[in-house]
C-alpha cells in the first residue's frame, strides 16, 4: 500500500524519465505575455504543452511508460483509455517503440481526437462514458488479448513523465512562487508538484478544474477521494469523476489549492489565448488561463508558472465554442 513515506513517484524517477524523453519529446516553449501579467498582477510564465507531440503533455508519461516495457509485452501491444490525449500519445508511443495499441475510447470523443489516434495506428474500441466503465473495460481487454495496460494517469511512470514539463519549467526559468496546472485524474499535477516542491519547497501549488468536475477539489476537501457523477463539461480532458488512487495520495500531500472554473470563463480564456496569445488552446488546457483570468486562485504575487496542458481542438468545434453570437 501506498503511504506518505513511500511516494509512488520521486524526485529521482522524474529525473530518469527526462533522460528517456530527451530527444523524443519535444522541449516546449515558454511564453511570455505583458498583458497576461497586467490582468492578473504577476509575472506569468506560460509553459505551451500545446505544442508537444500529439499535442498535449500526455506523450510525456506514456512514453514514459511504454518504453519500459520487455521485448515479450512489445510484441503482444499495449491497451489504454482516454477521452483522446493519451489515446493520441499511447497510439504514437506504440508506433515509435514498434508495437500495437487498443485504445477505449469514449463514443463522444472530439472527432479529431478520435482520427488522431487512428492515424497514428491504433485499434480504437467505443463506449459510453456516462453508462460503462472504461477501467473494466481496459482491464478486460488487457486479459482477454495479453496487452500491457498503460492507464492515463494512475501508474508511477506516467507520473514520472508527466513532471518532465514541470522540470523542463524550472529548468529554464528559475524558481517560481507558484505552478498552476489543470487537473483531470491527477497525473500532471502530481508530477508537477513532485518536481516543484522537491526543487522549491515553499511554492504554492495550485490546481484547475471544471465546475462540474470537481472531483478533486471535494476529495482534497474531505480528505479522501469521492465521486462525482460523471461531468458534463466542455472540457472533456476534464471529465472525470474521481480522482486517481496514485495521484491522489501524491496530491492530498503537495496540492496547495484548487480552482473551479464554469464553461463560460474557459471558451473566454480559449479566445483570450487566440486573440492575444496568438495559440490554439484545447478547453482543459484553456482552464488554467480561465482561473488566472477571472481570479479564481488566492491573490497571486511575483512569478507564477502555468502548465498549459494541450491544443487539440478541431477548426469546427472552436469556431463553436468560440464563436461571437450573432
Amino acid at each position: 500500500m501506498t503511504t506518505s513515506s513511500t511516494p509512488p513517484v520521486t524526485y529521482d524517477d522524474i529525473l530518469d524519465a527526462a533522460a528517456r524523453l530527451k530527444g523524443v519529446a519535444h522541449r516546449t516553449p515558454v511564453l511570455r505575455s505583458r498583458t497576461l501579467d497586467r490582468l492578473v498582477g504577476a509575472e506569468t510564465l506560460l509553459k505551451c504543452e500545446n505544442f508537444q507531440r500529439v499535442g498535449a503533455f500526455k506523450f510525456r508519461g506514456a512514453y514514459n511508460a511504454a518504453s519500459r516495457l520487455t521485448p515479450e509485452q512489445r510484441a503482444r501491444g499495449i491497451v489504454t483509455y482516454s477521452s483522446g490525449n493519451h489515446a493520441q500519445a499511447v497510439a504514437l508511443a506504440a508506433r515509435e517503440l514498434g508495437t500495437t495499441a487498443v485504445i477505449v475510447m469514449p463514443e463522444d470523443a472530439p472527432r479529431s481526437k478520435r482520427l488522431a489516434t487512428e492515424g497514428y495506428g491504433a485499434e480504437i474500441v467505443t463506449y459510453d462514458r456516462y453508462g460503462q466503465d472504461r477501467i473494466a473495460l481496459g482491464e478486460a481487454l488487457a486479459a482477454e488479448r495479453g496487452l500491457t495496460l498503460v492507464p492515463p494517469y494512475e501508474h508511477p511512470h506516467v507520473i514520472a513523465g508527466q513532471g518532465t514539463a514541470a522540470l523542463e519549467l524550472l529548468d529554464e526559468v528559475g524558481e517560481l512562487d507558484a505552478l498552476i496546472t489543470p487537473v483531470g485524474g491527477g497525473g500532471l499535477i502530481a508530477g508537477s508538484a513532485t518536481v516543484a516542491k522537491s526543487r522549491h519547497p515553499g511554492i504554492r501549488m495550485i490546481g484547475v478544474e471544471p465546475e462540474a468536475g470537481d472531483d478533486t477539489k471535494r476529495s482534497l476537501e474531505a480528505g479522501h477521494r469521492v465521486e462525482i457523477p460523471v461531468p458534463r463539461t466542455i472540457a472533456d480532458g476534464q471529465a472525470l469523476h474521481t480522482p486517481g488512487e496514485l495521484t491522489f495520495s501524491v496530491n492530498r500531500r503537495l496540492v496547495d489549492e484548487i480552482a473551479l472554473v464554469s464553461d463560460d470563463e474557459i471558451r473566454d480564456a480559449m479566445r483570450f489565448a487566440f486573440e492575444r496569445l496568438k495559440i490554439v488552446v484545447e478547453p482543459s488546457g484553456a482552464t488554467v488561463l480561465a482561473a488566472l483570468l477571472n481570479g479564481r486562485t488566492t491573490p497571486l504575487t511575483g512569478r507564477v508558472g502555468v502548465i498549459v496542458s494541450g491544443g487539440n481542438i478541431d477548426a469546427e468545434r472552436f469556431g463553436r465554442l468560440c464563436g461571437t453570437p450573432g
